[in-house]
């Protein structure tokens, strides 16, 4: 649910827009949830256990918004979204699933509790990111050093700013809009790795550089 103490809503989260995250939830759609303020990290972040009853991790490429989309202007596309991303860079969803049972999953239940998102951890802001292959992009996964996951940027519905596109539009519907300075997650290349007090946790790909975590 929704707390106070989370602080203001500074960005969005767009889940299960890859096949591999589709998969492992069983739902065929993509999902939204908020990002708080006090829920956001920078890497190299620290991330505390105790604070969670079942931390996950995913892996995607985060984009930050230098102007506004507002409802008034919808529907979005891909192409149309672009011009308001400033910055892209790699980033962690940090995911509390309240150790769900995966076979018993409701939609609407889950889309309650925001989607499962606790947090966010971001890599440095690539500026200059048009000239980048987003969906060509490969990202790798790895925990304790060994190999997690791997993913290409396309995995993210064809190219991540049709997440955005899609998001922008779903808000639109219910009279919301992006503001300029909020962050998008576009959503997890990789399938959700649950992690453990002392895991270190990487996440690189291609043109975008590196994000990391700790467990403590």
């Amino acid at each position: 649910m929704l707390k106070p103490e989370r602080g203001a809503i500074v960005g969005y989260k767009v889940a299960l827009t890859t096949t591999v995250m589709q998969q492992m939830v069983g739902f065929g759609h993509p999902a939204s949830g908020a990002v708080f303020t006090s829920g956001v990290h920078h890497s190299p972040a620290t991330i505390n256990s105790s604070d969670y009853v079942h931390l996950g991790a995913e892996c995607e490429i985060a984009v930050l918004l230098d102007q506004d989309l507002p409802a008034s202007t919808a529907p979005y596309d891909r192409d149309s979204v672009a011009g308001a991303v400033s910055a892209v860079m790699p980033a962690f969803e940090l995911i509390e699933d309240r150790g769900a049972d995966y076979s018993n999953l409701f939609f609407l239940g889950v889309a309650a509790d925001n989607s499962w998102n606790a947090g966010i951890v971001l890599g440095e802001p690539v500026i200059d990111w048009q000239g980048i292959d987003l969906v060509a992009a490969t990202g790798n996964m790895t925990i304790n050093g060994q190999p997690a996951g791997e993913g290409k940027g396309g995995d993210v519905l064809g190219h991540p700013l049709e997440a955005l596109a899609w998001l922008a539009n779903n808000l639109a519907e219910r009279g919301q809009s992006l503001k300029k300075d909020m962050m998008v997650m576009t959503g997890s290349i990789v399938s959700t790795k649950f992690l453990n007090k002392g895991d270190e946790v990487g996440f690189v790909i291609d043109s975008l550089g590196e994000v990391r975590l700790t467990v403590a």
